[in-house]
């Protein structure tokens, strides 16, 4: 394993585990009401299918409406994450959780009055484009509270990889995977069970109600926030993008592939259950493919990597791609539910390395921007993948919506195969297979290839 030796000891070890993570100072105060605050994005869009659904009847149409709103959140969502870069996190979130809770109440009224699909659509575009940014929002607050705001050079693609990267950035990075997926596991199960069981309109009524609340309440804990992303001093110069980066552009279209799988899977597993005339069986179903994804992440949190990141993502999308390519051929649910355990366990390692990967590529002063390229992709991807999986439902069933996530998670695949090179961090080189630093960061920092 190659190494370079900086002139500085290196700080003393610290053990990068759950229990030392969150002894971090101040970390429960933005981690509790964060949890409320990012349930829309578990639940907004099986919310408005099973509400819309039941309204006209129709997947196709459902599905169509849940898109918009996702194609919505991808389009400003990196606008909203720069913007928080620049004037903090609460200037961006108190307005956003307020419109979001008008725009979803006004979905739910056209909705149950029937309204047309064009209104439906229109009242859409703003319920999907104020949804929260809290999970990247919480994962730029772990990054400032783990010291790391202090390091790199300000610019993407800068000078090399960071120094004196925190041990526990990467155990952070898994630990907000299995949150999001623990939001995958409770979210998915409560709308559903909401939206059959109490009232079709209840779960995207219950979406509204925790976006308000915890986002109002995570946006006050400003102490923990981040610093402001400004131009520098000496000049007028304004900050760059972080979509300016290539690696983050690659990461992105592999993002696109795991959103097909979550947007995918939710409509797919909806037409099942209704198919087998067991429609809560829709939510136990998706709960094991979250539940999966969260034990993925929790291991991957535990375990000391060998294995340089690069590597790590190739493996798991490989194999989400492989699992996906079964769905399919399922006809009953014991077995559907084996291969959506899978699809979670792959999809865990595959988000948590993206994200390390872009602490490596990204300056702090763009982070939170980028982690929304990230979320804002899958939401892109979901949003696809919702439209292709009603349509395909519609017309040849339930079996025939499987396909779309084998589809998306092919191309994204291929994609990520041919331009793996971007997504090393600069100043890493390939030699005979293995990432090593290169003469660049020789004097730079104390790197290896395989720091996860």
């Amino acid at each position: 394993m190659a190494s370079a030796v900086s002139s500085t000891p290196p700080p003393p070890a610290q053990r990068a585990g759950y229990r030392q993570l969150l002894r971090t100072p101040g970390a429960w105060t933005f981690l509790l009401p964060g949890f409320a605050a990012r349930q829309p994005f578990a639940m907004l869009t099986i919310s408005i299918v099973l509400l819309l659904r039941h309204t006209t009847g129709s997947y196709g149409l459902a599905g169509a409406v849940a898109a918009v709103t996702g194609v919505s959140m991808a389009l400003f969502a990196p606008q909203s994450g720069k913007l928080a870069d620049r004037h903090g996190q609460s200037a961006v979130l108190v307005p956003g959780v307020l419109l979001h809770a008008a725009a979803a109440a006004l979905l739910t009224a056209l909705a149950l009055a029937h309204a047309p699909l064009w209104a439906l659509i229109t009242a859409a575009v703003p319920t999907g484009a104020s949804v929260p940014q809290v999970g990247p929002m919480v994962r730029a607050r772990w990054a400032a509270a783990l010291g790391d705001g202090a390091l790199g050079d300000g610019a993407p693609g800068g000078s090399g990889p960071r120094s004196g990267r925190h041990p526990l950035l990467a155990t952070a990075a898994a630990f907000e995977s299995v949150t999001d997926e623990l939001t995958f596991v409770i979210g998915p199960v409560l709308a559903t069970g909401l939206s059959t069981g109490v009232h079709p309109a209840s779960g995207l009524i219950a979406e509204a109600a925790l976006t308000l609340v915890g986002g109002l309440l995570f946006a006050a804990q400003r102490r923990t926030a981040p610093p402001l992303s400004v131009a520098r001093a000496d000049t007028w110069e304004r900050p760059s993008s972080a979509l300016a980066v290539p690696g983050v552009r690659v990461l992105a279209v592999a993002f696109l592939g795991v959103g097909s799988v979550f947007g995918g899977m939710q409509v797919a597993l909806t037409a099942f259950a209704q198919e087998h005339g067991q429609p809560a069986l829709n939510g136990v179903l998706y709960g094991v493919f979250a539940a999966g994804n969260m034990l993925a992440g929790v291991a991957c949190g535990a375990i000391a990597w060998r294995t340089s990141p690069r590597r790590r993502l190739l493996t798991s999308y490989a194999a989400l791609t492989l699992v996906c390519g079964a769905l399919w051929a399922v006809s009953t649910p014991l077995p559907l539910g084996g291969l959506g355990l899978l699809a979670g366990l792959c999809i865990a390692p595959a988000l948590i390395t993206g994200y390390t990967l872009v602490e490596a590529l990204v300056p702090a002063t763009s982070r939170t921007e980028a982690f929304t390229w990230l979320t804002g992709s899958v939401a892109l991807g979901q949003a696809a993948a919702v439209t292709a999986a009603g349509q395909m439902a519609d017309g040849f069933g339930a079996s025939a919506a499987f396909t779309v996530p084998l589809v998306g998670t092919a191309l994204a695949l291929l994609t990520v195969v041919s331009l793996r090179a971007r997504i090393a961090p600069r100043g890493v080189s390939t030699v005979i297979g293995h990432e090593q630093p290169t003469a660049e960061t020789h004097s730079a920092s104390l790197r290896t290839a395989d720091t996860p």
